[in-house]
C-alpha cells in the first residue's frame, strides 16, 4: 500500500440519476481528502458533469475511482500528478 500523496483530477460525468446517491456516498466517505468539488447539470444532453479535485494517497483514489467507475450510467477519468517534493514535505509537517 503506498502512502504517498497523490493530486488528482477526476471528472465524472451522470446519465443515470439514481446513481447519484451512491454517487454522493462514495465522494463523501472521501471527504478528508477533497479539495474541491463542482457540479454543473448540462440538461440539454440529460446528463451532469462533475469535476472533483483531490488530495490522497494513490490506494484512496484509485478505490473511489473504481466504485464510481462501476456505478450504472457513470463515466468517470481521473488523471494524477505527483505532488512536488516541497509541497509533499508542508503537507506531512501540517497534516
Amino acid at each position: 500500500m503506498c502512502s504517498e500523496s497523490r493530486v488528482a483530477l477526476i471528472g465524472i460525468v451522470v446519465s443515470e440519476p439514481s446513481s447519484v446517491s451512491k454517487l454522493n456516498e462514495y465522494l463523501h466517505e472521501c471527504a478528508q481528502y477533497i479539495i474541491g468539488r463542482m457540479g454543473v447539470p448540462y440538461e440539454k444532453a440529460g446528463v451532469s458533469i462533475i469535476s472533483v479535485a483531490i488530495d490522497a494517497p494513490q490506494d484512496v483514489i484509485n478505490t473511489l475511482s473504481g466504485k464510481l467507475g462501476a456505478l450504472k450510467g457513470v463515466t468517470s477519468k481521473t488523471i494524477y500528478q505527483k505532488l512536488p517534493e516541497e509541497a509533499a514535505k508542508t503537507k506531512e509537517a501540517t497534516g
